[in-house]
């Protein structure tokens, strides 16, 4: 997966789980908790979502990685 698709399929997720004018304005290393205003079930229901569409398991100790978009499309290209 490159970071291009990395990104576009984080975008996409969040769009489900969290749509609205934040959204929009979501920079690449924004704090997606704080940013979005993500509680933990939303935050649970971003990380199911994204490991569905990337076909590959998330694990509790690998939320710290999935703090940004930015550092979310590195987790996603580097975990193949």
């Amino acid at each position: 997966m490159t970071p291009d698709e990395a990104r576009k399929m984080i975008n996409e997720t969040l769009q489900e789980i969290a749509p609205g004018p934040a959204l929009d304005e979501l920079q690449a290393d924004d704090d997606l908790h704080e940013r979005l205003e993500l509680d933990s079930l939303d935050f649970l229901n971003f990380v199911e979502t994204l490991s569905d569409r990337a076909g590959r398991r998330i694990d509790e100790d690998d939320y710290p990685e999935l703090v940004t978009i930015e550092t979310a499309a590195k987790f996603l290209c580097t975990r193949e």
